[in-house]
Formats: C-alpha cells, structure tokens, sequence
C-alpha cells in the first residue's frame, strides 16, 4: 500500500511536467538591481519499522509535505547587497522549512507558519566578501550530516580565495548566535575554515578542513538533550575527487568529524555522562552521473556513521531519521544508509528520491524511510 501511495505521487509529477519553467532568478528592473528568488518542494514521505530507545515500535506514518521559500536581493551599488528569504516551516524548528498539508493516518499536519531565514547585508567582490545579519551556512560542504541547509546563522562572515589557473584556495571565518527555533537564540559558533579546490578538464578535487567551537546556553526553549547547553570543539576534515573524463561522471566523497571536547562519565546531565567518549563520526560517499540538463540522472550511496557527540544534533540534517519531537531532530548517535536517485526533467524541476536504512548505535533505535520529492525553483 505504502509503495502504490508513492506511485499516486509520480502521476501528479508527471502532471506538472507540462508547466513551463523559469529562468533562475527574476530581475525586477531593468537595471538587474532588484532579485526575485525563491523555490518550491512536494513531497512524500513514509516512515516505518522504526523502533524508539526503549524498543517499543512507533506507528508506521506516511505524509504529503510541501516546502516553499522566496527571496528578494537589492544590489543598490556593486560591492553591496542586502537581501531577506522567506520560508514556510514551523517557528519552533530551525532545521526544516516543511509543513505537512496531509497525514495519510489522520495524525495533527501541525501549524503553517512564516518566517525569515535570511536578512543580511553583503560586501565585496568576488574574490572578497563579508556579510552580517542572518544568512545561510558559509562552510564548504558536500552533504548535510554536519550541518542542515536550513540552519541559518545570525553573525559575521568574511571569506578570501586566492585563484591561480585551475586552484582556488579559500579561507572563511565567522562569529554567529546558534539558533532555538527560528525567533530565539541559544550559544553562539566561532568557526574558521580552509578550502584547496582544483578544477581540471578531467578531474577535480576539494579538500577542506575546519575548526567549529560552540559555545552552549542554559537559556533554551526548543533545542533537546541538552545541545543547547553542550559545548562542543568540532574538526572537520572533508575530501572530494571528482573525474569527469568517463562516460558517467563519478564523485567519491569521505567527511569526517571528532569533537576534542571533554565531558565527564559522571557529569550531572546523565546524556553527557552516559555519552562522554561518543565524539566521532565520518560519512563515506560515491555518485554517478549528474543533474544539469533535462534528463540528466544521478544516482548516489552514502554511508554514516556518526556518534553521539561527533555533531550537534540539533543543527544537523533531519532527512535520515524521524527521531525527536516538535519539530527537533535527534541527528546523530546513528550508522546506516542512504541510497538516492535523482533525474532533472525540465529546466530547473528535478526529482529525488531517497531510502534510508539506518540503527542508534548506543541504543536499540532504528528506523526505514523513503522520500520522493519534486522540486521547482525560480
């Protein structure tokens, strides 16, 4: 049943197929001053076999969501933008902007909410820049196991590259104000990273390496298990090779992270002392093909392993596990798989799909889901 419900979702994909598709961003004014963004998802998604810490068995959920976001830039002169973004999702939840407009077991969709995920002012050209306010994830990345796309970041960034031919080396550092919830703050981040890419006709390669220091709140609302109080060292090192000369193009990925800070078994929060030495985590990748043309396909393996405190779970991803509540994700202290399909049909209208299989590590918590997304952006 479950599988026959994912098939009604592909026949109201291939009936969007017919809509035309805009050009990436719409200038308002002649002068290209003025930037109208934005991007809209539908989704399904099921959850099943998934067992809780204690062992006992949640019920079996499936949903249809939606995701929807909009964002206006003004370039009032050329070494300077200030730009806002919109985003659908609840208030109380920092790392997802979706709502659920059907829940197939008669579950509460939960309130449909507004807010501002980005509002920022940006200097700079294109080797130099800095901004301050609110605004996306700064740091290279390949995958949101570290860090959710959707945990923007209150501070100040400046980032440098240095090109010459093929090489780019980048250097980016910031201070922010973590969030709790998308209204309140909870800790702040001092984070500084280095970046080596080369891009060659036939292979290319990025190696990254960062230091991420969190330092926690006891004032917080939303964030659970104590993460917003938790300070955390955080080094990350991240490798990617790419080689373009086959047929198929192939990426092969290896992320990994230790947190050098010290907790103690017998530390009064019982989730730090039961979890002091969990600190590590590591994410290993590979991809074939790719998703720029209509038709284009990409198909992709992950495979993580990420400890209890090798992340802040609270700011990590939440496409892997339903784990939490209220729109919090516990994101790690879990090992397993993702497998990922995902073709481009028209210009910029794609759809992903995606298998999760994943197990705590600590605890007998595990978990299957499966999500089909299309998504549209302008």
């Amino acid at each position: 049943m479950r599988w026959l419900r994912a098939l009604d979702v592909a026949l109201v994909v291939a009936l969007v197929l017919i809509a035309p598709a805009a050009d990436a961003q719409i200038q308002l004014d002649s002068n290209g001053k003025l930037t109208l963004y934005g991007d809209f998802r539908f989704r399904f998604e099921s959850d099943w076999d998934s067992h809780r810490a204690d062992g006992s068995l949640r019920d079996d959920r499936d949903r249809l969501r939606i995701r929807g976001r909009v964002g206006l830039n003004w370039s009032p002169i050329d070494l300077m933008t200030v730009g806002f973004r919109l985003r659908t999702g609840k208030r109380t939840a920092q790392q997802s902007p979706h709502l659920t407009i059907h829940d197939f077991e008669g579950n509460d969709t939960g309130p449909k909410e507004l807010t501002f995920d980005r509002l920022f002012l940006q200097f700079g050209r294109t080797s130099t820049e800095a901004w301050f306010g609110r605004n996306s994830y700064p740091f290279w990345k390949q995958n949101e196991l570290f860090w959710d796309d959707d945990v923007s970041l209150t501070g100040g960034t400046v980032r440098h590259e240095w090109r010459q031919d093929r090489s780019e080396l980048g250097l980016v550092g910031g201070f922010y104000l973590l969030p709790d919830g998308m209204e309140a703050f909870a800790g702040n981040l001092t984070a500084g990273q280095l970046v080596y890419t080369y891009r060659g006709p036939e292979v290319g390669t990025t190696l990254a390496s960062g230091l991420f220091l969190i330092s926690g709140s006891d004032d917080t609302e939303y964030l659970r298990l104590g993460n917003g109080a938790r300070d955390y060292k955080i080094w990350t090192a991240d490798a990617q090779a790419r080689f373009n000369q086959w047929t198929i193009p192939v990426t092969f990925g290896l992320d990994f992270t230790h947190n050098f800070q010290s907790y103690s078994p017998t530390d009064p929060d019982p989730i730090t002392a039961a979890n002091h030495d969990q600190k590590t985590g590591f994410v290993a990748s590979v991809a074939f093909g790719q998703t720029r043309d209509p038709w284009d396909w990409l198909a992709a393996y992950y495979y993580a392993y990420i400890e209890t405190f090798a992340v802040n779970a609270s700011f990590a991803q939440d496409d892997w596990m339903r784990w939490g509540s209220q729109g919090q994700t516990d994101a790690s202290d879990f090992k397993g798989h993702e497998l990922r399909f995902a073709m481009s049909l028209i210009r910029n209208m794609n759809v992903v799909a995606r298998l999760y299989l994943l197990d705590a590590i600590t605890t007998v918590q595990d978990g299957k889901r499966f999500r089909v997304d299309l998504n549209y952006r302008f």
